[in-house]
């Protein structure tokens, strides 16, 4: 459990402080912005310098490639039975730029540029470095301390977020259906069960997931979570405008923790209005359990 108390205290500790002022809060912004680039680019050094990666890699694609399947289609069959029982309907609002939608994909892209950076200096610039896992832990706790400060001060209620039915019955598709699915996967990647449901935990956020699963499993692990969850993201940016007229629970859900900020702009679009506060919903409580999720399934190991 010391594991877990590691990843967890920090973000719990973040959650407590309740801050009005602005100025702090774009600091904290910046801050949180930069230190997942950073930490990314910490976790792209430690691949690059992995014993056999490029022997490796295969593997690490093919590990990819069935966690985007699984849980893609484990996630999207639990959201259309959440449909049907519970149908969502929406105005299809008209306003999505090419524009915007190309800004956003290009965003999704960023981060997995910070690794690809991080790779190139581990294999051809950098010598092996011993303090950079301890540097990637201790930056990892000040970026869960951050992410806690910016999940209270984010204005919106937790009551009247667990209060919203289809926001809290969407997300609780996502996280039933993925670790149903995780239980299941882990014979097929070789690896522990406890493990297999960390890696099923991420739910679409890419820039933590990779960060925490690496810290606890290695860098090629680390790696596969964090292809996994860039690999949805990019996929929802497509699949949001094309269902979200006939099956809004879909788009939303499929977007995972991403649904309150990064996805927000393209179902807001898509869907109008009456889509935000459910996607904000869905997307903060999967925001505030996948840390949580992760640290304690990696702790059992």
């Amino acid at each position: 459990m010391l594991d877990a108390l590691i990843i967890l205290a920090p973000l719990f500790l973040g959650f407590a402080l309740a801050l009005d002022n602005r100025t702090v809060m774009t600091v904290i912004h910046y801050a949180v912005e930069g230190l997942v680039y950073f930490i990314l680019a910490l976790l792209g050094l430690g691949l690059g310098q992995m014993d056999g990666l490029w022997q490796q890699l295969a593997t690490m694609l093919g590990q990819v490639a069935i966690l985007v399947v699984a849980l893609g289609l484990a996630n999207l069959a639990a959201l259309w039975l959440w449909q049907r029982w519970q149908p969502m309907t929406v105005v299809a609002a008209e306003g999505a730029t090419e524009t915007s939608y190309r800004r956003l994909f290009l965003a999704a892209l960023k981060p997995l540029s910070a690794v690809l950076v991080g790779v190139a200096a581990g294999a051809w610039l950098l010598p092996a470095l011993p303090w950079v896992e301890d540097l990637a832990t201790w930056s990892l706790m000040l970026l869960l301390l951050l992410i806690g400060v910016q999940l209270r001060n984010a204005g919106l209620s937790l009551r009247k977020l667990l209060m919203n039915r289809q926001g809290l019955g969407i997300a609780l598709a996502v996280v039933i259906s993925s670790l149903l699915i995780g239980l299941l996967l882990g014979p097929l990647l070789s690896i522990p069960w406890h493990d297999a449901l960390a890696l099923a935990s991420g739910f679409g956020w890419y820039s933590l997931s990779g960060i925490v699963v690496g810290d606890a499993l290695g860098p090629a692990w680390g790696g596969v979570a964090f292809l996994n969850d860039v690999l949805r993201e990019i996929i929802a940016l497509a699949l949001i405008p094309l269902v979200i007229g006939r099956h809004p629970a879909l788009a939303i859900g499929y977007g995972g923790a991403t649904a309150m900020d990064f996805t927000l702009p393209i179902i807001r679009s898509s869907g109008g209005l009456a889509c935000v506060p459910v996607a904000i919903a869905s997307g903060f409580i999967l925001s505030f359990l996948s840390p949580i999720l992760m640290g304690l399934f990696l702790s059992l190991g």
